[in-house]
């Protein structure tokens, strides 16, 4: 959400610039209301330092990020509401759901097509590909191991920190390291993508913009999702993360030459009939 995204660039803010971040913050409906002259005399500052506020945070001007703003605030309303102790089963469901699919929406109207497609050159062009993750981004990074390796080049995916980073230090030019990370600030990580920029290797970083991973990525797919701490409710960027991940490998599928290709298709052929086969099994009489 783009509310997301202001709290995690604030930082990297002017003085002048984090006092419209900040009048956005506090009352962003009535941001959506209201003309940039009255935005910037709330905030106290004058109109172009709201541009350049817009400007700061990805947008062309204050219209577009205003249209943003308005888009993401149009969301499933009631779906960021905690689950309670109290809650019945169809208040769960309701709320799970709803802050799921609130953030698949979120992450379809932000994600940027350009640099989707700036990730996939690098790595239909990789010899070799390596996941990186650490946590809950580490079981991504294996997930993502399991559908690209399909694709017919080599990949691999590591969760150890001790691990990755001796990893990293053998790549070579043309590899390349998917780094996913929700935070974007794990010294271990950190270190291990260096040791690979140092190969030579591309990096493709699915993080939060403005982080210490974004600035050190070949190919950022920026993801800039609000983290949830209550502890009975799943992970947002867990989410965008496994949906990032499927653009990728079905976008890299679709790249392949029509050999491998073929190739996919063969292997999912020889899936299915081991699953058949196993059926059978399943359904025979008992013997004796």
């Amino acid at each position: 959400m783009l509310l997301d995204a202001i709290r995690t660039q604030y930082d990297s803010l002017s003085p002048s610039e984090k006092k419209v971040a900040l009048a956005v913050l506090e009352q962003p409906e009535r941001a959506i209301d209201a003309n940039i002259a009255a935005l910037a005399k709330k905030a106290g500052v004058s109109e172009p330092t709201v541009v350049r506020f817009c400007r700061a945070i990805g947008f062309d001007g204050w219209h577009a990020f205003k249209l943003k703003l308005a888009q993401g605030l149009a969301l499933s309303p009631g779906a960021d509401a905690s689950p309670m102790l109290e809650d019945p089963a169809a208040d769960l469901v309701s709320k799970i759901c709803g802050r799921s699919i609130n953030t698949l929406l979120d992450l379809r109207n932000s994600l940027d097509p350009d640099a989707i497609e700036r990730a996939l050159h690098l790595l239909s062009h990789a010899t070799r590909i390596e996941f990186y993750g650490q946590g809950t981004s580490g079981i991504i990074a294996t997930d993502a191991q399991h559908k690209f390796f399909r694709c017919g080049i080599p990949t691999v995916a590591y969760s150890d920190p001790h691990v990755h980073s001796i990893a990293a230090s053998l790549l070579k030019k043309g590899d390349a390291v998917v780094a996913i990370s929700q935070r974007g600030t794990s010294p271990e990580l950190l270190r291990s993508v260096q040791l690979a920029r140092a190969t030579g290797a591309d990096i493709v970083a699915l993080a939060p913009s403005g982080t210490p991973l974004a600035e050190l990525a070949t190919a950022l797919i920026p993801i800039d999702l609000h983290f949830h701490t209550d502890p009975y409710t799943p992970i947002s960027a867990r989410l965008a993360h496994l949906v990032v991940i499927d653009i990728l490998a079905v976008g890299l599928a679709l790249r392949l030459p029509a050999e491998r290709r073929r190739k996919m298709a063969h292997a999912q052929k020889a899936l299915q009939k081991i699953e058949m086969q196993f059926d059978s099994f399943l359904q025979m009489p008992d013997g004796d």
